[in-house]
């Protein structure tokens, strides 16, 4: 049975994390050597033999507890090797971020800060090689998860119509869907289904190679086997919640299946405190001032082509209201990217390719160019960089009467950028708004400033590709 492998997994991790301490150590230990060879830094002086492999031991450390952060280390991580790298590059920034600091205070006059991001790129490199190897030869047993789904009612359906594709598969395979006492009828085809004697369980599992069973039953109450699952999770076998399931797999919320108990009792969904609040203020409006002083020529730019196209008395900012925080409305500027006379009928959604949209727009609107004078709402407070994307009262009002759970969205800043922008670039009806709250909400529960780090790394990426919208 899988179990035995499942339970190597913090063995596997831990002679990985070894690996890697020893890759890092000696990537700083070699910048070292070739920085006193080739005088790269200057630095003045030397450490010892025994001071300089502790201190490496100290760098690699510092990027490994980054890498501990972003979840590098962990066996359940839902990510490919892209996903990786992204994640390896954030971490190494981050750590020598820290260890740039950290010299500055208490070696500068024995060792050059330059030294530290010489090692972070050397250590990126050989770190890279070794996850190369480790997942072209699946290490760490990164093979599929064989899934047992208890339920083939309404709430099993939900993980076949909405994992159907390969992509939402690459990390487990449905072994099948065991009917359960007070299931709806016909949600699941017949040759998807299983027939297992709940008293017998747990030989199932064994005999089919089971890692994880799935609890999808539409009523739950007195039918679940509760001594099988029990004695299943001591032999290795994990056993999860459907939501917690379709949570980890997607990246979202399943919203028609939350019931306020499981927000109640699950981790996440924890409010930041007044200094914390303060302390991201002045991170995103400091970062605000950068790409303002980084964008303004762009910003002229695209003033100028509004005019040539529209005319010099045409506007050239679109303002709106929008909903923030808690509720409170604030205006928003846009760099107009639509025809004068868009709205002349009223607020309405949004379209792709929507032929309302100059040929300007077109190009801003892909690149995000239009979103720009909103960094003006990020140092007065109104938005963070990170956050669901704000939106129109009008829309709001009807929205929030229709989805549920909709207003929670509020419990957080709205943002120029955000988890569901990524995972769902694209929302023009009531459909898409549902979609984009289950990312939004999973946003909100897990929020951090690693998770903000790492969504702001992917959005360059989106920009510098124009993926937009």
């Amino acid at each position: 049975m899988k179990s035995d492998s499942y339970n190597n997994f913090p063995r596997r991790c831990k002679l990985l994390a070894l690996c890697e301490f020893a890759m890092l150590s000696i990537s700083y230990l070699i910048a070292s050597n070739l920085n006193r060879g080739l005088e790269i830094t200057g630095q003045s002086s030397e450490l010892p033999p025994g001071a300089l492999i502790a201190y490496a031991g100290v760098f690699a450390l510092i990027v490994q507890l980054c890498f501990l952060s972003l979840g590098l280390y962990n066996p359940k991580l839902r990510e490919g090797f892209k996903g990786v790298l992204r994640r390896l590059a954030l971490g190494l920034t981050f750590g020598a971020l820290l260890l740039a600091g950290f010299h500055n205070l208490f070696l500068a006059d024995i060792i050059h800060w330059q030294l530290i991001p010489f090692a972070a790129i050397l250590g990126g490199a050989l770190v890279g090689l070794v996850r190369w190897q480790v997942y072209r030869k699946d290490l760490l047993s990164h093979k599929k998860n064989r899934i047992l789904v208890l339920g083939s009612g309404e709430r099993a359906s939900i993980i076949e119509k909405r994992m159907r594709r390969k992509v939402d598969r690459q990390w487990f395979t449905i072994t099948g869907y065991v009917v359960m006492d007070g299931d709806a009828t016909d949600q699941i085809d017949s040759d998807k289904k299983v027939n297992v004697n709940l008293d017998n369980l747990v030989d199932y599992a064994m005999e089919n190679d089971i890692s994880e069973i799935v609890i999808a039953a539409d009523d739950r109450r007195k039918i679940l086997p509760v001594d099988a699952l029990f004695t299943c999770k001591l032999m290795g076998i994990s056993v999860i919640e459907i939501l917690d399931f379709i949570e980890r797999e997607s990246g979202q919320l399943a919203v028609n299946l939350i019931y306020p108990s499981w927000i109640i009792y699950s981790d996440g969904f924890r409010p930041h405190r007044e200094p914390a609040q303060e302390a991201e203020w002045l991170f995103h409006s400091f970062l605000a001032v950068l790409v303002f002083a980084l964008t303004w020529p762009l910003m002229l730019l695209t003033v100028i082509a509004i005019k040539l196209e529209d005319g010099w008395k045409a506007p050239v900012l679109y303002t709106q209201d929008r909903v923030g925080l808690a509720g409170r409305l604030f205006r928003i500027a846009k760099f107009r990217s639509m025809r004068i006379d868009a709205e002349s009928g009223g607020a309405v959604w949004a379209q792709k390719n929507d032929d309302r949209t100059t040929r300007v727009g077109r190009l801003i609107r892909k690149y995000r160019i239009d979103e720009l004078p909103q960094l003006y709402n990020v140092i007065r407070g109104d938005m963070g960089f990170v956050g669901p994307r704000p939106e129109r009262p009008e829309m709001i009002k009807n929205l929030s009467a229709e989805i549920p759970y909709y207003n929670q969205r509020h419990c957080v800043k709205p943002g120029l950028t955000g988890w569901a922008q990524l995972k769902y670039p694209y929302g023009a009806s009531f459909d898409d708004s549902m979609e984009k709250l289950k990312y939004d909400l999973y946003y909100v529960k897990h929020r951090s400033f690693l998770l903000d780090l790492n969504i702001l790394f992917q959005t360059a990426e989106v920009l510098l590709f124009g993926k937009g919208r």
